[in-house]
């Protein structure tokens, strides 16, 4: 870590280190923000980003800068920051076509309607109003400069206002602000202009995209012109972001590879002079470093990995890198960010909750028998040992992890690997015994202070006509690693049906998904699920939608789609309708040990973040 934990200096602003977390929109109350935030300037961070914060009081946010009103509340903020060593700044930010809130009067560059979001025409703003924005961005940036920030931001990527006028694709004005790239430039560019005004020489940053990914709309050639041309303008670090919102290419999933985009930042940074920031796939400190030692970027974006860590930069410079809590990129932060709910993490259950989830030790240590090393079982066996907790855990397979074993035998899902790792670090004080079923005659003999049963579920066999047959398989039973051979037909087309199909093309089986609903992956994440369905499309997988199984036969499946009947030809049945709760060892103990809890899908089958929620909720009250 020779360069990660340099300082460096952008504009006036010395940050203690290169690790920047940008702007993800958190959609917390103060308090709870000033807490969110306060942990991750503790755990080491050079540089926070905070927002987006809004500049024009007909499009508020959760956090606002278009008033004098916010600065006290602004202060706050930026102090809980700077308390434990970290810079603090805000993001500036205005929607225009993107706009969340249900109202006809929404503002653009022209009358083009966003393929996402509202899908609604947005009227184009008169110069008067673009000229009262652009001031309203100015006097944002005073008020954040007031309230004691160390930087403002302004985001010019992304989609937003000031993209939609940069970008030839959603710019189609016939006025001084559109045309040719200098004047689609001309409304931040007097943004800029207004803003270095206003505040002097206080550090102005601006997030630009390295490529906007759309079509008609900007390459990095154009965005090489933009980021010199601010840097003319005074503009003090460029943070390069990844298309738009809308952009159809898979920007932050974990089927992108680590540090998939760093060579948008290495294009900027080899046209200007002034600090870059690198964002977009870059969990690993390693990986970090070895960006900045290859000249690719001065500093390095990690808002997600920052999220599921907040200690990710001390624990990076003190070595310490197997205890890292890594991010998985599985985007359920951004789902809730794109539905305007508070964040959450899955690896993480204390995001949102810091000061609720302070760890203290008990003086009343108890025996806590913990069944089933599934995500639940792991993260209540991880908080009930640092309580101080006497812990043992048992698992009936020969392996720790439960379904994540699963769904790491597919290759594009490989980061959910790095959950067994950090458990792994973590386990160290509890003891573990693999391949023991613990059975309640057993446990009872042991006279336990608190049993919880973090059982599992297995999958459902559903009452169909020949689902006993010898050419039925389960979707466990493909991704334990069972050969599977001929035309594969998956029913069900939910989140595992999707998995098994794509870790079945890797083996180059041709495989068709039928699902009784209209559409493949409705469980799946918003921001993953069209990523999802691109992949099988890719991948050659068929589709069928609509159709509902009504018997195994020899050869295939025999259907209903709609009014008729149809058949389906395939050799081997793969079944992934779901999971059922495993319950006996809870019900078996539920009349004799009186501490007796139920985590995780032996509760109800859900997903891995309900796990991992459940387990680290149930042990902190016993």
């Amino acid at each position: 870590m020779g360069i990660l934990f340099e300082p460096i200096k952008i504009g006036e602003m010395e940050l203690r280190n290169r690790i920047v977390m940008p702007t993800i929109a958190c959609f917390f109350g103060p308090k709870q923000l000033r807490e969110f935030y306060a942990e991750r300037a503790k755990g080491g961070v050079g540089l926070i980003m905070v927002g987006p914060t809004a500049i024009d009081e007909n499009e508020p946010s959760y956090i606002n800068a278009y008033a004098d009103e916010f600065i006290p509340e602004l202060r706050e903020l930026a102090k809980a920051i700077q308390a434990h060593g970290a810079g603090a700044g805000l993001q500036l930010w205005h929607p225009g076509r993107y706009s969340f809130l249900p109202k006809e009067d929404i503002v653009s560059a022209s009358g083009i309607a966003p393929p996402i979001f509202t899908r609604q025409k947005p009227r184009p703003l008169t110069i008067p109003e673009i000229e009262k924005i652009e001031d309203e961005f100015a006097d944002g940036a005073l008020r954040t400069k007031r309230a004691g920030f160390d930087c403002v931001e302004i985001i010019a990527s992304t989609g937003y206002l000031i993209s939609q006028f940069l970008s030839p694709s959603t710019n189609r004005r016939r006025d001084q602000y559109g045309g040719g790239l200098e004047n689609r430039m001309r409304f931040l560019s007097e943004i800029i202009e207004k803003t270095r005004e206003k505040v002097g020489k206080y550090p102005l940053l601006c997030r630009i995209s390295g490529h906007e990914f759309i079509d008609g709309g900007n390459t990095q050639n154009e965005q090489k012109i933009i980021a010199k041309t601010l840097e003319s303008l005074g503009v003090d670090g460029l943070n390069v972001n990844v298309g738009w919102h809308e952009s159809r290419i898979d920007q932050m999933s974990m089927m992108v590879p680590r540090g998939g985009f760093v060579h948008l930042a290495k294009g900027i940074k080899d046209v200007v002079d002034i600090p870059v920031i690198a964002s977009h796939r870059i969990n690993d400190p390693v990986l970090a470093e070895n960006i900045l030692e290859g000249g690719n970027a001065d500093l390095v974006a990690m808002g997600r990995p920052l999220i599921a860590d907040p200690e990710l930069p001390k624990k990076s410079k003190e070595g310490h890198y197997d205890e890292i809590r890594m991010c998985i990129a599985c985007n359920r932060c951004f789902d809730n960010v794109l539905e305007g709910t508070p964040v959450t993490c899955l690896v993480n259950p204390e995001v949102g909750r810091e000061e609720e989830y302070k760890i203290e030790k008990t003086e009343k240590p108890k025996k806590v028998v913990i069944v089933g090393g599934g995500p639940a079982g792991m993260e209540a066996a991880r908080i009930a040992s640092l309580i101080g907790h006497d812990v043992h855990l048992y698992e009936k397979s020969d392996r720790l992890g439960g379904q994540i074993n699963l769904i790491t035998s597919c290759t594009e899902m490989g980061e959910f690997a790095n959950i067994l790792r950090y458990y792994e670090s973590q386990l160290k004080n509890v003891r573990i015994e693999l391949k023991n079923e613990a059975t309640s005659y057993a446990i009872l003999k042991e006279s336990p202070d608190v049993v919880i049963a973090a059982t599992g579920a297995s999958p459902i066999i559903p009452d169909i006509s020949g689902v006993d047959g010898e050419n039925v398989i389960t979707a466990f039973d493909v991704l334990n690693g069972r050969e599977v051979g001929g035309n594969i037909l998956i029913i069900g087309g939910g989140g595992i049906g999707c998995d098994v199909a794509l870790y079945l093309t890797e083996k180059g089986k041709k495989v068709t998904i039928v699902e009784m609903l209209e559409k493949v992956g409705v469980d799946i994440g918003r921001s993953i699920r069209w990523i999802i369905r691109e992949r099988l499309r890719q991948k050659g997988v068929n589709i069928r939608t609509g159709s509902k199984v009504v018997e195994i036969v020899e050869g295939g499946l025999m259907v209903e789609e709609g009014s008729r009947k149809a058949f389906i030809e395939g050799e081997a049945i793969v079944l992934a309708v779901g999971t059922r709760s495993d319950r006996k060892l809870y019900d078996e103990l539920s009349d004799k040990i009186p501490n007796l809890h139920i985590i995780g899908d032996a509760s109800e089958p859900r997903k891995a973040l309900d796990a991992i929620h459940e387990g680290a909720e149930i042990a902190r009250k016993i």
